[in-house]
């Protein structure tokens, strides 16, 4: 493995910024402390900032010492997320998170300390010609900062030819890379359904029109529309997460809901189904004699990396672990991330790095696994040089390329 030698002598100062993070998690748009310490350590390396894109975001900006042609310069964006998620920490270690319902359970301190690691050697090292942009997001987990952050102008104030991201990925081993061209991440999209009838009294039925059978009816009918309606190699998922309906034994409600998620790599696929359920609600309640309130909330696209980036990014990673620890075709996952609409801005290329197993974690962590989103998760701060590194060589490559 090929670490650059001064990030890996800085590993602990960077562990101790990501423990302090991960001890005072703040959730989407509210990163005030976060933004303020990144703000703070940039300044202190000598890096101008901007403030306030997306709300909370920070932005760092890195200027080669070397000359490069004015009527052609040369930029690239690279993108930490900054939020945590509203869930209790179940780990009792000591940078446990210190406000209840909130907790750094998908990585994000993570992955803001191995970006502060780069930002802290590319300011002392500036022998590349063009701009690095350092792009701190907030409001990843559901809030589309990203998108926010877009909306305030981030490329239009900061023109870059490419932008990039990085997850850190449990299952993975510290020292791996995964990545794929094309899809790696799917489009997160939420669906309500109200089924209106007429309540009555559960032992006549027939003077009522009974939601709850029609609700019923359109879970089982719609788990067709992947079985049957979506061509067999194309990937998507349609889950009812959530069914409401009455309050009592004896009493057919007046209304009842569903509730799910649809996951989808192409925007093609996310029509399909949300057509056929739309058709499958309104036809179902009509045959059942109730009505129905239909709405399909399209959140976040799918993540699609640009081939010739991805072929990039896979050729840095193997410079640094070797190539037998780069998957550069790796299964897409159905989860969603809002880096997918940067992507939909610039070519660029969303990577994820090795978080390992699990067996990083010290004395007190919880009794569940070490997985993104667990209450038992934690960052390993073995991928701090790690990712630091990969981002200041992909930075300085693309630069030079």
């Amino acid at each position: 493995m090929k670490l650059i030698e001064p990030i890996v002598a800085w590993q602990e100062e960077i562990a101790h910024v990501r423990r302090d993070l991960h001890a005072h998690p703040e959730l989407s748009y509210q990163e005030f402390r976060t933004a303020d310490i990144v703000a703070a350590k940039l300044q202190e390396w000598g890096i101008p900032i901007d403030r306030g894109l997306g709300g909370t975001g920070v932005v760092g900006v890195i200027e080669g010492k070397l000359p490069q042609d004015p009527a052609k310069p040369r930029a690239v964006g690279l993108r930490a997320d900054m939020d945590a998620l509203p869930m209790q920490e179940l780990n009792a270690f000591e940078h446990r998170s210190q406000h209840d319902g909130k907790m750094h359970a998908c990585g994000h301190d993570g992955h803001t300390a191995m970006l502060l690691g780069a930002a802290q050697y590319l300011a002392r090292h500036r022998d590349f010609a063009g701009t690095v942009y350092l792009i701190f997001q907030p409001a990843e987990e559901g809030g589309a900062g990203a998108q926010r952050m877009i909306d305030d102008g981030l490329f239009t104030k900061f023109p870059m030819e490419a932008v990039f991201g990085m997850h850190n990925w449990p299952g993975f081993k510290v020292g791996q890379f995964g990545v794929t061209a094309g899809p790696i991440m799917a489009s997160a999209n939420e669906f309500s359904i109200v089924v209106k009838g007429k309540g009555a009294h559960g032992g006549m039925p027939h003077l009522g029109h009974d939601p709850i059978m029609a609700a019923a009816q359109m879970a089982v009918s719609m788990q067709t529309i992947v079985s049957r309606n979506r061509h067999p190699i194309e990937a998507a998922v349609l889950s009812i997460t959530q069914i409401h309906a009455g309050s009592a034994d004896n009493v057919i409600p007046a209304d009842a809901q569903l509730r799910g998620t649809v996951r989808t790599f192409t925007t093609e696929m996310t029509d399909l189904i949300e057509r056929r359920m739309r058709e499958i609600a309104e036809h179902t309640a009509a045959a059942m004699n109730c009505q129905v309130d239909f709405v399909f909330d399209r959140n976040y696209p799918p993540t699609i990396n640009d081939p010739q980036e991805t072929a990039f990014c896979a050729e840095v990673m193997r410079g640094i672990v070797g190539k037998d620890n780069v998957d550069d075709h790796v299964t897409p996952t159905m989860g969603a991330e809002d880096f997918s609409y940067m992507l939909l801005q610039k070519p660029g290329c969303y990577v994820w790095i090795g978080n390992g197993d699990g067996d990083h974690r010290a004395q007190g962590h919880g009794m569940g696994p070490c997985m993104l989103h667990n209450g038992s998760y934690d960052f390993n701060d073995a991928l701090l040089p790690l990712g630091a590194t990969y981002w200041v060589q992909l930075a300085l490559q693309r630069l030079a390329r």
